[in-house]
């Protein structure tokens, strides 16, 4: 689905309207209540300043975590609010009122260039099921509506596409290449095209790899999911992490790669635990003789040099998941090898995707220099499988 066409905010006039802005600021906290990455707040702050500029009335709209319909304080947006506030240098007004009963006063006594965050959207069991009623309700608020939020298109939410079927509705600037990005990659992506695949789970991953594999050049299957292709070729994988219903889904995928003409590259060696913990005794081992009784944590030396060599041969590169259990000192070497390899291959068209590849590279400190990591994991990967996103589709066309 090649959804690059879609009408940006450049593409229509905010002067004086009242804006509708959807937002993903599902951010991380920490223990002590802060947010702990402000990065997908910080990447829709290009369009909030330019529909500052062009003297919009703003009124945010995002969730956070899932309350499933229920009033959560812990769950708030109001620290988002003040973030905001501080980023922006702005005053931003925070809405608690109940929007089903009408437009809070506060929204009403907003001005041309000024900007409101409702709280969590996802307060009101509404917003999950798509009502049509409080979507008239949110479009109400509004006379334009612009969806900045990639991660939650593949979402068919009130605030999603239920406002979008009935307001003049636009991408974002983060919308917008996020939707460039993916959709170049999937279309007309410069050769060689490697995926790199990672994580505990294939079951996550099957219909996205199996998509790909008709435009790849190179596949390389690492971290937990791994194991289950190892399994299926006869090794012995100790007690690492595998899908034993998952064997002849592993085998059809190397079967397919092989019909394909598509090189499917696995771990030759492994760092390998004797408890699942991070502080566990460890060593490396051949991917052909893993001990009994240990868990696979980590690629090896050789499996890092292996990958190194793929990746600085590669022009286009999508990685999601990382290569071993990187929030443990010890084995996040690999996953932050790979991370190195891409970053330097300055090239290449690199595109990270998924929560926990995106955190990887963040803490490894080479998403600068990555061509894009998306703030949307699920909806990237649903692109990448050829589903629809609803939240995209009801968007305007040039």
């Amino acid at each position: 689905m090649d959804y690059s066409g879609k009408k940006s905010v450049e593409d229509i006039d905010v002067c004086g309207k009242r804006v509708l802005l959807r937002c993903d600021f599902n951010v991380p906290f920490g223990a002590d209540g802060k947010i702990a990455d402000t990065t997908r707040i910080d990447t829709s702050l290009r369009t909030i300043r330019y529909l500052i500029k062009n003297r919009a009335t703003v009124i945010i709209v995002s969730h956070r975590g899932r309350p499933k319909g229920v009033c959560r304080p812990e769950l708030s947006l109001e620290p988002v609010a003040a973030y905001l506030s501080r980023a922006l240098n702005l005053d931003i007004k925070f809405v608690r009122g109940d929007i089903r009963d009408g437009a809070p006063e506060s929204l009403n006594q907003l001005k041309n260039g000024d900007i409101a965050l409702l709280e969590n959207i996802r307060f009101y069991k509404e917003e999950e099921q798509n009502d049509r009623e409080f979507a008239k309700k949110l479009a109400s608020l509004a006379q334009i509506y612009v969806n900045d939020a990639f991660g939650t298109s593949h979402r068919a939410h009130a605030s999603i596409v239920g406002v979008a079927a009935i307001l003049p509705a636009v991408c974002g600037f983060l919308m917008k290449r996020e939707l460039e990005i993916l959709c170049r990659a999937l279309t007309a992506p410069e050769r060689p095209f490697v995926g790199i695949f990672g994580g505990a789970k294939i079951s996550d991953k099957i219909d996205v790899i199996n998509n790909l594999l008709e435009k790849l050049d190179v596949l390389v299957i690492a971290g937990g999911m791994a194991y289950t292709f190892l399994n299926a070729l006869g090794y012995s994988i100790g007690q690492s992490i595998f899908e034993a219903d998952k064997i002849g889904v592993a085998t059809d995928i190397m079967a397919k790669a092989k019909d394909l003409d598509v090189r499917i590259v696995l771990p030759v060696d492994n760092v390998v635990g004797r408890e699942f913990t991070a502080d566990t005794d460890f060593e490396v081992v051949g991917s052909d003789s893993i001990p009994d009784g240990c868990f696979g944590l980590d690629i090896g030396p050789k499996t890092e040099q292996v990958f190194r060599d793929i990746i600085a041969g590669a022009r286009t590169i999508f990685w999601n998941g990382p290569v071993g259990v990187f929030e443990w000192a010890h084995f996040r070497h690999g996953t932050f090898s790979v991370g190195a390899a891409i970053a330097a291959n300055r090239g290449t068209m690199s595109i990270v995707g998924g929560g926990d590849t995106a955190a990887a590279v963040q803490m490894g400190n080479f998403a600068n220099s990555m061509t894009y990591v998306s703030t949307g994991g699920g909806a990237s990967l649903a692109l990448f499988e050829r589903k629809d996103l609803p939240g995209v589709a009801a968007l305007a066309d040039n």
